[in-house]
């Protein structure tokens, strides 16, 4: 009996094809493990489903409750992996290679949880920036709001992280609101498969805010709206072609393509054979190579060296790349699997003869290598191959060899090796290993605008150091030029890739009914009952009290300096402030002010407000002289409940002003505030 046909999941259920479909192969074996095809699949109605059906379930969600969705997947996948790390194995994964996706991937989602939960409103869409006064009189204000897409994020990823692919591109889409379409790369797809099948049977996302196609792309594209958005990661021939799709084109759909890249790694002048730098350098190298196979879009492809380097670096490499055993994934002491098919090999073994033609292979065959529990032909198997090339010739910043190939390069001078790293043209990552502060500053701004990412490596940072090829979810992960020319993750970056920012004008009472954040212009609601004695379901945005008058007095000051210690000259000397351009004489401590308005709106008796966690913003606009009067106006300016906890924050607009009505502070007060149903 054959193998069996990996299944879709559309529109609410599994599919099956009922073709033959492609054969999968597994990587180590060569035996056929799986078929794929995508004959059937109803791309339209999958992007409609997705549309109909996950994205108003998403939408209903506020940002809180997709973070904890995500966390509650992330625990789920952590629970299962080691079976993906087992499927993981038939990609010639070792069982670091299938952690390092695994992990990665589940990483990924619970990191984006934790960044929804504290950098994001538990509302449903996002208010962005400050206001913008856009009139003299005050009544005409914009403010920046991003809403959720109305469509689907499609992926189509590549054959090297069918995990942590994925889930890098899930999270932020899930996090905006807006579900996701999974279209792997074939000869890996048997990992995602099952990645999906663990997903769906955890029930824990909403129906339709996760599709997944295996197979062909068939007529997606063709389906495709101005509302729905594309991520490809793959080769940049192929990012090409998808990007100059009609559809794609005609209808402006969002496209992020993350490409191969010839990544660099430096080594600085300083690092010199026995120093940690040099050792970190080689370390770095030869994990690049080996990790995943060499498989990694941020693998270091050119090493540049000084040229008085170059001997001592390629021994220390090839010694380690001699001790790294190849083989089974699962055998003892093997290092290094294999590639994901035998065609990736062939197009390694291409790749090498192209760039040993511009140098010389000084470790590895790219025919020959020795296997430990594996037959080397039937298995995608292959030595890691070192080169030494000339950096003018072309080949080595033109050509990538998508496997455990780097290529070492010298240079004689900063300036050159800044001109050498943009002949890449366009990387995801660099490194720069040294301990030269100065040498890496150049190295930075001179490469940075052809990089997405750049990794100082040095003794003080490399025990944290997560390592030249690891994306991380705060960061972004993209580059320009050959590498595709956008961006992954980047943390909140991310999620706001998948919501439209639309710039909204109107009056401040319009804007505030429009975010439910009290603008500033807009009308204020005084109460009766003090702010502080509300429960956080009682408070309104605009709600405010105001207090005062409180005379400062030189006493005041005085005994402010005396406690605290601060005997700033502008505070306690006379002569020496009046000498002072910005005061001419005596004026309050800023915090004093702070103190002093705190003392007039705080209510002192026990009751919801727990704690005042913070000030944003404060900004002390006016000197305050003895004599002046302060009062003090408080507004309820945005409320932001915790669904898991019995109390939320809620900010506050601090606006301080003197006697002739001019502000002399303002400022954001962050408090805790007890539910009303927390207290009973």
């Amino acid at each position: 009996m054959g193998a069996s046909m990996l299944r879709s999941y559309v529109q609410g259920g599994w599919h099956t094809a009922t073709d033959e479909g492609r054969p999968l192969h597994d990587a180590v074996t060569g035996a056929e493990i799986a078929r794929v095809s995508s004959t059937g699949v109803d791309f339209a109605g999958a992007l409609e489903h997705g549309r109909g059906v996950g994205g108003p379930a998403l939408r209903e969600l506020t940002f809180h409750q997709r973070a904890a969705l995500l966390k509650a997947l992330g625990q789920h996948l952590r629970e299962h992996r080691d079976e993906l790390y087992a499927v993981s194995a038939q990609t010639g994964a070792t069982l670091a290679d299938a952690k390092f996706d695994v992990d990665g991937g589940i990483g990924a989602l619970l990191a984006y949880a934790s960044k929804g939960r504290r950098e994001l409103p538990n509302d449903t869409f996002y208010v962005e920036g400050a206001v913008e006064p856009l009139g003299r009189g005050g009544t005409f204000v914009g403010q920046h709001l991003c809403t959720p897409l109305r469509g689907v994020a499609a992926q189509v990823n590549a054959f090297n992280f069918p995990v942590w692919g994925p889930l890098e591109k899930l999270a932020p889409a899930f996090l905006a609101g807006v579900p996701s379409l999974i279209k792997p790369a074939s000869p890996t797809a048997f990992l995602t498969a099952k990645l999906v099948e663990l997903i769906v049977d955890s029930g824990l996302l909403p129906e339709g805010s996760l599709q997944f196609v295996a197979g062909g792309i068939g007529d997606l594209f063709d389906h495709l709206t101005e509302q729905d958005s594309v991520s490809f990661t793959g080769s940049a021939s192929t990012a090409a072609k998808l990007r100059t799709h009609p559809t794609i084109v005609q209808r402006s759909v969002r496209f992020t393509a993350e490409a191969d890249s010839l990544n660099l790694s430096i080594l600085g002048p300083d690092a010199a054979p026995g120093t940690a730098e040099f050792d970190l350098f080689v370390k770095g190298v030869v994990a690049e190579m080996t990790v995943k196979a060499g498989q990694k879009c941020t693998a270091i492809r050119r090493a540049f060296v000084p040229e008085q380097h170059v001997d001592a670096v390629v021994e220390a490499v090839s010694e380690r790349l001699a001790r790294t055993t190849i083989g089974h994934p699962g055998s003892e002491g093997v290092r290094m699997g294999a590639l994901a098919s035998l065609e990736q090999r062939e197009e390694v073994r291409r790749s090498v003869k192209a760039l040993a033609d511009a140098g010389r292979i000084v470790f590895g065959d790219p025919e020959r290598v020795e296997v430990v529990d594996a037959d080397a032909e039937r298995g995608a198997f292959i030595s890691p191959i070192l080169l030494v090339a000339d950096p003018e010739r072309a080949e080595p910043h033109e050509v990538e060899a998508f496997g455990p190939v780097a290529t070492v390069m010298p240079y004689t001078s900063t300036t050159q090796v800044v001109e050498l790293a943009a002949r890449g043209q366009g990387s995801l990552a660099g490194s720069i290993v040294t301990a030269d502060a100065a040498f890496a500053r150049e190295v930075v701004l001179g490469s940075a605008p052809w990089h997405g990412r750049l990794l100082v490596l040095n003794a003080t940072d490399a025990k944290e150091s997560t390592g030249h090829g690891s994306p991380l979810p705060a960061l972004v992960h993209g580059g320009p030029g050959r590498a595709g020319g956008g961006e992954e993750m980047g943390g909140i970056r991310g999620v706001l890739h998948h919501m439209q920012r639309t710039a909204v004008q109107a009056d401040p009472d319009t804007l505030t009914s429009i975010t439910g954040r009290w603008v500033p212009g807009s009308q204020r609601t005084p109460t009766d009952v003090h702010p502080f004695r509300k429960h956080l379901e009682e408070l309104r945005p605009g709600d405010t009290i105001v207090a005062g008058p409180r005379r400062v007095t030189q006493e005041d000051v005085e005994h402010f300096a005396e406690f605290t210690g601060d005997t700033f000259y502008a505070h306690m000397d006379a002569e020496a402030a009046a000498a002072n351009p910005l005061f001419g004489e005596r004026v309050a401590h800023g915090y004093l002010i702070v103190s002093l308005a705190a003392g007039l709106f705080v209510d002192p008796d026990p009751g919801p407000v727990l704690a005042n966690f913070g000030v944003d913003d404060l900004r002390f606009l006016t000197p305050v002289k003895f004599g002046d009067e302060l009062t003090v106006t408080l507004t309820c300016k945005q409320l932001t409940p915790r669904d898991t906890a019995g109390y939320g924050e809620v900010r506050w607009d601090a606006d301080v002003t003197r006697q002739d009505g001019e502000s002399v502070a303002r400022y954001d007060v962050l408090t805790l505030v007890a539910k009303k149903e927390a207290a009973k």
